[in-house]
């Protein structure tokens, strides 16, 4: 059997990073008036992030609903809506577009159930008449063959769909973009891009400085964030931009939600080494 496969999930992070500039041309009094006005807001919006990034991260899973586009198969959006754990690493439980998933082949319903749970992803699908998905519900595949070994670290380095707030201060251009309504909340809008040069010169542990250069690799090397915070210093929306991509995750409910679990081994077809297969064919190893 021959996979026609893509990997619509991206590990979403959010992120918002800043640094004091100075303006030029000015009066002395007026200059440092002015940088002691900038600095004022940095420690403001650093402290606001900070406070959404170590909430979201205690509450370890949510209710979401995600848009992925992607440019290079023409900006069609592909929707995933359910579950996204993060603290005991990276899960969730998703259903989402058969035909963006390419799964049509193996999936007659309209939407997939889509699992990540222990380093693998688990798809719902039609039992087939024969092969390795012969009567089987759900169909495996590891992380590490869709995404590659970079990829399915960084997923585990930055589980947390927020993580990308403790990258605070690394950027020259955050901005607080005023208030909003959001989901019918009134919420306030930062956006912001990081480097890799400015998570090179951070204060980060060697491990920090790992794990966020990951996350920039596996996105192009440059991300721009928006993130939308409510007055519970919980994000409401986060939208990540990067790589021919963007990712945008609603949370709907912060919490209590259920376990995530794989499905039955008996009842699961093991397509990894097929897929990893199609994938080094596909880049000439």
């Amino acid at each position: 059997m021959r996979l026609r496969y893509t990997a619509a999930w991206v590990g979403c992070t959010a992120a918002a990073m800043l640094a004091v500039t100075a303006c030029g041309g000015n009066p002395v009094r007026d200059t440092v008036e002015k940088a002691a006005e900038v600095a004022d807001d940095a420690a403001a919006i650093r402290a606001a992030l900070t406070r959404a990034s170590d909430r979201t991260e205690q509450l370890g899973s949510a209710e979401v609903e995600t848009t992925t586009v992607l440019d290079a198969v023409g900006g069609r959006p592909i929707s995933m809506d359910g579950t996204y754990s993060w603290g005991d690493g990276p899960a969730m439980d998703v259903e989402m577009d058969t035909a963006a998933a390419q799964l049509s082949s193996l999936q007659d319903d309209p939407t997939t159930q889509v699992k990540m749970v222990d380093g693998a992803y688990y798809y719902g699908i039609d039992p087939q008449p024969s092969g390795p998905l012969e009567g089987k519900h759900w169909m495996r595949i590891d992380v590490s063959a869709v995404a590659g070994e970079a990829g399915a670290a960084n997923m585990a380095d930055n589980a947390d769909p927020t993580a990308g707030l403790r990258y605070i201060g690394t950027s020259a251009n955050v901005k607080d973009l005023g208030e909003e309504a959001v989901l019918g909340k009134k919420v306030t809008h930062y956006r912001g891009s990081v480097g890799p040069e400015g998570i090179n010169d951070s204060k980060f542990t060697d491990a920090e400085k790992k794990a966020a250069l990951r996350a920039l690799s596996a996105s192009g090397g440059k991300i721009t964030y928006d993130i939308w915070v409510d007055g519970e210093d919980l994000p409401v929306r986060v939208k990540q931009r990067g790589a021919g991509m963007t990712v945008t995750m609603d949370f709907l409910k912060f919490g209590a939600t259920k376990p995530i679990t794989a499905p039955p081994a008996a009842d699961t077809g093991d397509l990894t080494e097929q897929v990893e297969k199609q994938r080094d064919e596909a880049i000439g190893q």
